[in-house]
C-alpha cells in the first residue's frame, strides 16, 4: 500500500470508529502522535485504507481494492479488520491465525496496594529515557508505540515503580492513545513480580487518565489469565471480545510506492 500524510488524509466516512475503546484508538494515536502510518490503495481516492503502528494494523474499506503484493508490509503483524478482508489475507500471507480478544473498560476505582520499601510509583519524565532503554530487549515493545524510549518518557502518559537507584521494576502507561479512551499497556520485571507493583502504577495511571476527561481501556488475549485477573483487580469491567489475525510471512514481494507528500 501507499503510505499516506495523515494531514491530507482524503475525507471519507467510517474509515475507523472515532473515541472507542482498546486498539480501535490505534488510529487516534497514530494521528496524534505521529508514530506510525497509514496507507492506502491510492493517494489522492483510496478504497482501501490501513493505519499501523507497533505492529498492530487496522484496516478499512474495500478489500476488492487491494492486492496481495499491497499488503505484503503488514507481514508478521497483528491485524484487525472486518471479515470482507479475510480472503485477500488469507492469500496474501503464509498463515494467518485468529487470536481471540477482550477489551475491558475502567469502571470502579481501586485503592492502590501497599508499595515495597524503597520503591516510589511515579509519572515518567524524560530523564527516565535511559531506564526505559535499560529494560531487557524483551521489553522493549512497551515503548514501540511511541516511536522508543525517548517518546514514552517525555510523552506523560507512563507511570512507573523506580527503585533507589532509579532503575525501572514495572512501568504501565497508555499504549494507544485516543480521544476519548487510552488503551494501557503494562510491563513487570519478571524478578519483581508478586510485589503489586503493577497494581500500583496502573493505578496511578488511571486516575491519571480520568483527570484528562478520558476513560482507561485493557485489552488482552482471551486465553491470558494474569492479564485478565489484573485488569479485574483494578477495576476494569468486560466491555466486547473481537478476533484479530496473526499474519506470518508475505506470500508475494512488496509493491514498492514512495512515500506521497501532497
Amino acid at each position: 500500500m501507499i503510505e499516506l500524510p495523515p494531514h491530507r488524509l482524503p475525507a471519507a466516512p467510517g474509515w475507523f470508529t472515532a473515541g472507542a475503546p482498546g486498539p480501535a484508538s490505534l488510529h487516534e494515536h497514530v494521528t496524534a502522535t505521529g508514530v506510525g502510518a497509514w496507507w492506502g490503495d491510492h493517494a489522492l481516492r483510496p478504497r482501501a485504507v490501513a493505519v499501523s503502528c507497533a505492529g498492530r494494523v487496522l484496516l478499512s474499506g474495500d478489500p476488492g481494492s487491494v492486492t496481495p503484493a499491497f499488503l505484503a508490509p503488514f507481514a508478521h503483524s497483528h491485524v484487525e479488520a472486518p471479515v470482507r478482508f479475510l480472503p485477500v489475507l488469507g492469500v496474501a500471507f503464509d498463515r494467518v491465525i485468529p487470536v481471540e480478544r477482550m477489551v475491558y473498560v475502567h469502571r470502579e476505582s481501586v485503592a492502590p496496594p501497599r508499595l515495597p520499601r524503597g520503591v516510589t510509583v511515579r509519572r515518567l519524565e524524560s530523564h527516565d529515557a535511559p531506564a526505559l532503554a535499560a529494560l531487557s530487549p524483551d521489553g522493549a515493545w512497551i515503548h514501540a508505540s511511541w516511536g522508543g524510549p525517548a517518546g514514552l518518557a517525555g510523552s506523560g502518559h507512563a507511570w512507573g515503580a523506580v527503585d533507589r537507584g532509579g532503575r525501572l521494576a514495572a512501568v504501565a502507561c497508555g499504549y494507544f492513545v485516543g480521544t476519548a479512551y487510552e488503551d494501557i499497556a503494562v510491563l513487570t520485571l519478571p524478578e519483581r513480580r508478586r510485589e503489586h507493583l503493577a497494581s500500583a502504577c496502573v493505578t496511578s495511571l488511571c486516575a491519571d487518565i480520568t483527570a484528562r476527561g478520558r476513560t482507561a481501556s485493557w485489552s488482552c488475549g482471551r486465553d491470558n489469565r494474569p492479564s485478565r485477573l489484573l485488569a479485574w483487580n483494578s477495576g476494569f469491567r468486560l466491555h466486547r471480545e473481537y478476533v484479530r489475525y496473526a499474519t506470518g510471512n508475505a506470500a508475494a514481494r512488496p509493491q514498492r510506492a514512495s512515500r506521497v507528500i501532497v
